[in-house]
């Protein structure tokens, strides 16, 4: 069979939307150790689960069974606004590296927020609303979750109050500004509003990130729940590839506390472990804050407040503060448990890489694409001018 012709973009039609996330937890053979009490180093119930997180939402971080899981409608029309997400064939980067690879990519900037991260943030901010909760509070680096958890909220009129690192807060006035108009409340973490923010700031003044108390905590990262949600860009990229024949080998995607990389992998790793496809998984993330590549694999809080659940995960310590020079995202401490055992079962591979060599790449990579854009608006002008020399002359 002939194989089609790869367009720059491959965009799937809104009713090709995947109808069920995808839990790629019911395939791995070693499942992820549970989540223990801080007090009682014993494995957490959903009961206890439940003042933390809205309910719904602690039995998708407890459902190690089921592979699949119902998108709501409400949420799906949402998706509708901005997915299904494009894939993009590289053309101009494989030209750029002179590479015989072929390259593709999966490009969630396509929505308001900016990122992906709005895929989990509008569930997350649908069950608390379902649950009838007044708000939700959470803790942003970048800002990039702070943004969409803001819209999803905003929404769903819900309140919404995050705590942002201080150095983002304070580097990224746009960001947190975005947050304000969507009605968000922005504070500056860690601050004096709360007890841990409070301790933190007398013994590191001006740095990390911290919680606080008060409606139900969300997070944009790290928690099974989270990579159920973020499931969805796999899907779509699967779906994608196999309308054209396409087989990828090595699947590559960031890494901080996995949702990016998690979701992107979830029904490709499913297909490896239960021995129907192979492929390599390579998670890239910063020298600044590598949890895979120098962490240890062993249980740990998942806050620096010490007063979440204790994961077993590769993490570098709930301690840990990053240089004060390195971005605002990519910061945190720890990766998803789900992640961590399959790092530790060999099933994915971790690079480290410093920032500055990502900046070079990515000016690299921007300047290709705006250097064909103008080659191609050349061209585009070229032929309009072509095609003005051959009409003939007429008049009103």
């Amino acid at each position: 069979m002939k194989q089609k012709e790869i367009p720059y973009k491959i965009y799937l039609e809104e009713s090709e939307m995947p109808k069920e996330w995808y839990n790629v937890r019911a395939d791995m053979k070693n499942k992820p150790a549970p989540l223990l009490n801080p007090q009682t180093l014993q494995p957490m119930t959903a009961e206890e689960l439940g003042a933390v997180f809205c309910d719904e939402l602690v039995a998708q971080e407890l459902n190690e069974t089921d592979p699949y899981i119902a998108i709501p409608e409400e949420i799906r029309s949402f998706y509708k606004m901005y997915r299904p997400s494009p894939l993009v064939r590289a053309y101009c980067l494989e030209e750029k590296l002179d590479t015989p690879a072929k390259i593709y990519y999966k490009f969630e900037g396509n929505n308001t927020s900016g990122s992906h991260k709005l895929n989990s943030a509008i569930a997350q901010a649908y069950y608390a609303k379902k649950q009838g909760l007044k708000g939700v509070t959470t803790e942003t680096g970048a800002g990039q979750w702070g943004t969409a958890l803001s819209m999803a909220c905003s929404y769903f009129d819900l309140d919404c109050k995050v705590y942002m690192v201080k150095v983002s807060y304070e580097q990224k006035p746009f960001r947190r500004e975005v947050m304000r108009t969507y009605g968000a409340s922005v504070t500056p973490s860690p601050s004096e509003t709360t007890e841990i923010g409070r301790q933190i700031l007398k013994e590191f003044p001006g740095t990390t990130a911290t919680t606080t108390e008060g409606y139900r905590y969300v997070l944009g990262s790290v928690l099974n729940q989270v990579l159920l949600h973020q499931s969805v860009i796999g899907l779509e990229s699967k779906i994608a590839m196999d309308k054209y024949g396409i087989k990828p080998d090595m699947i590559i995607g960031c890494a901080g506390g996995g949702s990016n990389l998690g979701g992107l992998i979830a029904p490709f790793m499913g297909e490896k472990l239960r021995g129907e496809a192979d492929y390599e998984f390579i998670a890239v993330e910063p020298a600044s804050c590598p949890s895979l590549t120098r962490g240890r694999y062993v249980y740990d809080f998942c806050d620096t407040g010490k007063v979440c659940p204790l994961a077993k995960m590769y993490t570098l310590g709930s301690g840990f503060i990053p240089s004060a020079n390195h971005a605002g995202g990519l910061r945190y401490h720890g990766m998803n448990p789900a992640l961590s055992q399959m790092y530790e079962d060999g099933l994915l591979e971790a690079r480290s890489v410093e920032q500055t060599s990502v900046q070079e790449s990515k000016e690299s990579f921007r300047h290709r694409r705006a250097a064909t854009r103008s080659v191609q608006q050349s061209m585009r002008h070229s032929s309009v001018k072509r095609q003005a020399k051959k009409r003939p002359f007429c008049s009103d």
